[in-house]
């Protein structure tokens, strides 16, 4: 089955066979002007097969430069939340988080959990001082 679309019109990637359900991947690639043809079997880049949720996660990502309070406010979830979605998109993308020391991750979510409270007034500056302190921040 051939379908066929207007010279100029791009259209997105399809993940499936809209006819069998079967995973697709590219067989031709053309240039734009010289319309030279190009024949193979080429897989998709990876962050095509992400779920389009996933992909908006990612864009929110990149324009929020991995700065995960950023990240808090523009989708409107909580730091716990932006990590576990952050973990399913190396998942997904099939990577492994880089490996740091436990005991350093663990301060620096505590860090950030205690500026979260500062935010939401929970705590005084003082308090969040103290905290930090107590929690080896510089």
């Amino acid at each position: 089955m051939v379908c066929k679309m207007g010279k100029n019109e791009l259209l997105a990637i399809p993940k499936v066979c809209p006819v069998t359900g079967e995973s697709l991947y590219v067989s031709e690639l053309t240039s734009a002007k010289s319309e030279v043809v190009i024949r193979g079997k080429f897989a998709l880049p990876e962050q095509d097969e992400l779920s389009e949720e996933m992909r908006d996660f990612l864009v929110v990502f990149l324009r929020a430069r991995g700065v995960i309070s950023t990240m808090e406010k523009e989708l409107g979830i909580s730091y716990p939340t932006v990590r576990n979605k952050i973990d399913a998109l190396l998942e997904a993308m099939k990577l492994e988080p880089f490996k740091h020391d436990k005991k350093s991750e663990a301060k620096a979510e505590d860090r950030a959990k205690i500026l979260k409270q500062l935010e939401d007034g929970e705590i005084s500056a003082a308090e969040a001082k103290e905290m930090l302190k107590k929690a080896g921040a510089k």
